[in-house]
């Protein structure tokens, strides 16, 4: 009953908007007092132009009348009820741009003096520093998400908490970020996706020193640490790994491209251009991946993946590549949520922000739930509860700010912490976020 009430009351409201606009129209074009600069007949002509204006007007808002009755009463006012494919349009499979199986695969023209281009590009625009303070490079973090909506009704919703944040990381640290809905090149759907997409980066903004990769359902959990930059200056890249396991045990699970940084130069054009041949969808891919399960220790039969195409690259040509790659295991560039989400409150009691490690993990990543899938490697509900506690964990470093916090790991509601003061520039930023120093934004000298 009350939902019929509420249809009712929003249809009146409607006409009446209607109503309203039209006898703004109809006041507007029908007010013309007789000048007396005109003659008799002038005048005459102009009242009827008003009463031709009139009996429109009144013809326009009859017709919106019936078009809101109509609509609202044929009309699905239901989004739950609503089928998205409806608007979703895409082009027939005919229609597609197939590639020439003759042709080796390839991300794009190839590229050899992109470090010669860059550096004259760095010259002649000196108000786009590749570095922004002392070991501050310019980064930019890049994520995103399939062009469709989730497989599931929480799968977006989940994903408005990933990119939120990771706006709120990037926004305290001074990281540009890009967010991509856009498949770039259909051969390099799935896991491969972000191949195109981070080579036309690194060649759209020759400012960007580094690239941060970071899936869609991986989460910073320490909003206060910042990367050791000095530490990468001799690198090219860096992944979360241990190089034991890839070098030695050719494990497929001894590194982790979830969550990467990519140096903005040939070297990484050339590794690009050298992983992505074992991505392109169908044959290729199912080829590649029986040779990566063949020479990688305990991977399973499935196609080829990019992590595991990372390590193999590795293993098989470490003098070329090995010696540029970092594997970083001093703290969480990538972290695995099984062992992590249910120790955060044994964090919280014994430790702090901007440690980055085991005790109070940089990043946070959901492998294998997959929340905008129909299917995951876990239990939905683990999955979601987890993923809820990892976002409030991250989140309260930056309500706190505010002199708020969620009331639990569990819940997204909040409480204050703090009580409100006169003097709001005497509060005490106890993680120093508010206006952090790592911050490094570079200001033009006023003239």
């Amino acid at each position: 009953m009350l939902n019929r009430w509420l249809k009712v009351r929003r249809s009146r409201a409607k006409i009446i908007v209607l109503c309203f606009v039209v006898a703004v129209i109809v006041l507007h074009g029908t007010f013309n007092p007789v000048n007396p600069g005109y003659s008799a007949d002038e005048n005459q002509n102009h009242h009827s132009d008003a009463h031709s204006k009139r009996v429109e007007s009144r013809r326009l808002l009859e017709e919106a009348q019936n078009d809101a009755a109509q609509g609202d009463n044929n009309d699905n006012k239901s989004y739950a009820e609503f089928d998205i494919a409806k608007i979703l349009i895409d082009e027939e499979e005919g229609e597609k741009e197939k590639p020439d199986p003759n042709k080796p695969y390839s991300l794009g023209p190839k590229i050899s003096d992109w470090d010669q281009q860059r550096s004259e590009w760095l010259k002649t625009n000196p108000d786009f520093p590749n570095f922004i303070g002392p070991n501050k490079p310019r980064v930019l973090l890049v994520t995103g998400s399939s062009p469709k909506p989730c497989e599931n009704p929480v799968g977006d919703h989940y994903l408005l908490k990933s990119i939120k944040n990771k706006i709120d990381y990037c926004r305290l640290h001074g990281i540009d970020i890009f967010y991509n809905m856009a498949l770039l090149d259909a051969e390099m759907a799935g896991f491969w996706a972000k191949l195109p997409l981070i080579r036309k980066l690194l060649l759209s903004h020759p400012e960007i020193e580094f690239l941060w990769w970071m899936d869609s359902d991986a989460m910073f959990t320490d909003m206060a640490y910042e990367l050791p930059w000095e530490r990468y200056k001799d690198f090219n890249m860096v992944m979360h790994g241990w190089n034991e396991m890839v070098y030695n045990d050719k494990n497929w699970i001894g590194l982790n491209t979830g969550s990467f940084l990519l140096r903005n130069c040939q070297w990484s054009l050339d590794l690009l251009d050298a992983w992505a041949p074992m991505g392109p969808k169908g044959k290729v891919r199912e080829e590649a991946g029986k040779i990566l399960t063949r020479e990688l220790k305990d991977r399973p039969v499935f196609e080829a993946d990019d992590q595991s195409a990372i390590v193999y690259l590795l293993v098989k040509e470490r003098a070329k590549w090995g010696e540029k790659v970092y594997l970083e295991n001093a703290y969480y560039l990538h972290g695995y949520w099984g062992i992590l989400v249910d120790r955060y409150e044994e964090m919280i009691e014994n430790y702090h922000p901007g440690l980055g490690d085991h005790r109070w993990p940089l990043v946070t990543h959901f492998v294998g739930c997959k929340p905008c899938g129909k299917f995951g490697d876990y239990s939905v509900e683990r999955c979601l509860r987890q993923m809820d506690r990892a976002f409030n964990f991250g989140d309260n470093q930056i309500l706190q700010m505010y002199g708020f916090t969620h009331k639990s790991l569990a819940s997204r509601r909040v409480k204050r912490v703090r009580n409100e003061t006169a003097n709001p520039l005497e509060v005490k930023d106890e993680l120093g976020l508010l206006h952090p120093s790592f911050k490094a934004v570079k200001v033009s000298p006023s003239s």
